[in-house]
């Protein structure tokens, strides 16, 4: 399995790219990382230092990669942080040049725009990027719960309701979402939700709630939610598989007391999670 994966990357630390690339790999998947931006280390540190790439350079990898005649081999594209729409667009332009390879490839989004404790941080257009024209392009979208209800303009406070948010992005054009990091009404004080759409149907994992604050999780979990759905077609699947690994990578980060999520050092809990949680139909 090749996936073309585009977002940020950092030198220090585990986010965008530096925390998708290697559970991919430890999962036996071929990666072609694409950097939208080089940072010493995440935004959360509040200081940092490196550039954010232009579209123009994104079309030229992009483009070299084609020159090779791989394209046909990819089998899916991940995004995550895109740094500006215009990045978005390019990103998009290379969805297209995949899917004009090999039709089959899936394209997975990460439609990352903010989150409830800080609210909208990336820049002017994007979430109208996202919204507008990433949404309908995507095969599976990976919102965390503030952007789904930024994504939709519903409410997913009830499981009712974030099931009917997530029926709203699938009719425009995602076959499977996958919303992280779910509380609903009926989520108990000590657990967390993550929740599937496909196919009419939505699943739910939970799983304990860990005290832990880090970067880099979401973009960890879509891109193993990716991998399993592209090799088992199956949604319930690919949330039960993608659940477990975070939960284990989450457990361990915690134990360590450590500020970035333990990628590498917690490698193990990608192939063979452990702790596994039910997946049930909501």
């Amino acid at each position: 399995m090749n996936v073309l994966s585009i977002q940020s990357h950092v030198a220090y630390g585990h986010v965008g790219n530096a925390s998708a690339v290697f559970p991919m790999q430890r999962l036996g998947v071929e990666v072609w990382p694409v950097h939208t931006v080089q940072f010493s280390n995440h935004t959360g540190y509040g200081a940092w230092r490196g550039p954010v790439f232009d579209a123009a350079m994104i079309r030229e990898v992009v483009r070299g990669i084609g020159e090779r005649g791989v394209l046909g081999g990819c089998d899916a594209v991940l995004s995550g942080y895109m740094g500006s729409a215009e990045i978005g667009a390019a990103i998009l332009e290379a969805v297209d040049a995949v899917r004009a390879a090999n039709p089959r490839a899936l394209y997975c989004c990460d439609p990352v725009i903010g989150d409830v404790e800080e609210g909208v941080y990336v820049r002017p257009g994007i979430e109208a990027f996202l919204r507008e024209r990433a949404v309908p392009a995507a095969d599976i979208l990976t919102p965390n719960q503030f952007e789904l209800g930024l994504l939709t303009g519903l409410p997913s406070g009830t499981l009712a309701e974030a099931g009917a948010a997530i029926a709203a992005l699938q009719a425009r054009g995602p076959r499977v979402v996958l919303v992280t990091s779910a509380l609903c009404a009926d989520t108990p004080a000590d657990s967390i939700d993550l929740l599937a759409g496909a196919e009419g149907r939505v699943f739910r994992v939970r799983t304990p709630r860990l005290a832990i604050a880090v970067n880099g999780a979401g973009d960890c979990i879509a891109a193993l939610f990716l991998v399993h759905y592209a090799r088992t077609g199956s949604a319930e699947a690919a949330l039960g598989a993608a659940a477990a690994s975070i939960y284990g990578l989450l457990k361990r980060t915690a134990e360590a007391g450590s500020r970035e999520i333990l990628t590498v050092a917690a490698q193990e809990e990608y192939v063979n999670p452990s702790a596994r949680f039910p997946v049930e139909a909501v």
